[in-house]
């Protein structure tokens, strides 16, 4: 029989079992305990870290990472190159392939991201996208499981736009963790319905759950981990007003946190608005663990991307 190697490509949360979520976070804290002391990408080889959308955490976490690895990060703004213009997506793919080891893409449309990865033989790893926001949910349950010490159980809620990429990954991912993932959102922002759905789908085999909340209150309860989001996104300018005034009562603050667990942590993706999404007191408090969040970003898309290239690498028939 001929053997084929299957491209493995990580553009949701859900691309991965619970079992190789659980393998990744394993190797982002040993590559966290020992920065150096993994080069999968010595050679050096080269990933392509491409950019649609403005970037600071994302841009630097996966420069640094590349190198840390042993390789070299290709930056491209897409502004300046020829992705999507004058050249198409899945052209762009099949040229990259021939030169990098991996491509990393900050898009708009997941529907891109799938024609790249479609169009390719190296992984494509989505470092954001509106629909869903991957790679900093691996640095998010990182986090939790480094201040909770374990992820299954835990119920975490999120706060603010249901229907954002971040709400749709807090729902795949934390389901996928076996956690009760739990999203308070005004009526006219509730999550998608397919992502809901898949989610429960996954929640039912791990032991997780899904709920859906409007009121901020209920939802925080009890509560092991808060967590909430700009309230504007990029390419929201417009709606700033109305969405100012739909999420007023969603924001973060210390009467929210005070009917969470006691030892509840607060979690942030930054940039974060203060007195928006979230009050000073809490983001700046002694429960919050945004920093480390932010770090946490370097050492899971370094341990995603060794995974992504040893899965490549692994024949299958």
């Amino acid at each position: 029989m001929k053997t084929i190697t299957a491209t493995r490509h990580f553009l949701r949360d859900d691309d991965i079992t619970p079992a190789e979520q659980a393998e990744i976070l394993d190797l982002a804290v040993a590559m966290k305990a020992d920065r150096f002391g993994h080069q999968p990408l010595a050679g050096p080889q080269t990933v392509a870290v491409v950019f649609d959308k403005t970037s600071t955490r994302t841009r630097v976490s996966f420069a640094v990472g590349i190198a840390d690895l042993g390789g070299v990060p290709l930056i491209i703004d897409s502004q300046s190159s020829q992705l999507g213009g004058k050249e198409s997506v899945a052209d762009t793919a099949r040229v990259l392939e021939r030169m990098v080891a991996a491509i990393v893409w900050r898009t708009y449309s997941q529907a891109g991201l799938e024609e790249m990865a479609a169009g390719t033989t190296v992984p494509v790893v989505n470092a954001l996208s509106d629909d869903f926001h991957p790679c900093q949910l691996l640095a998010d349950l990182l986090t939790i499981r480094e201040q909770r010490g374990s992820l299954a159980g835990q119920t975490l809620t999120y706060f603010g736009d249901g229907a954002n990429n971040m709400s749709h990954s807090y729902l795949l991912a934390c389901a996928t963790a076996g956690m009760h993932v739990r999203v308070a959102a005004p009526a006219d922002y509730q999550p998608s319905s397919r992502v809901v759905d898949r989610a429960r789908a996954i929640a039912g085999t791990t032991g997780g759950s899904v709920e859906l909340f409007t009121d901020p209150r209920a939802a925080a309860t009890g509560a092991d981990v808060l967590v909430t989001d700009t309230w504007v996104s990029m390419g929201q300018e417009a709606e700033k007003a109305s969405r100012q005034a739909a999420f007023g009562e969603y924001r973060v603050d210390a009467a929210l946190m005070s009917v969470a667990a006691s030892d509840a942590i607060f979690l942030h993706c930054l940039p974060a608005y203060r007195g928006y999404e979230v009050t000073e007191d809490v983001i700046d408090g002694p429960r919050s663990v945004v920093w480390d969040e932010a770090e946490n970003r370097l050492h899971a898309q370094k341990a995603l991307l060794a995974w992504l290239l040893a899965k490549n690498k692994t024949p299958v028939e």
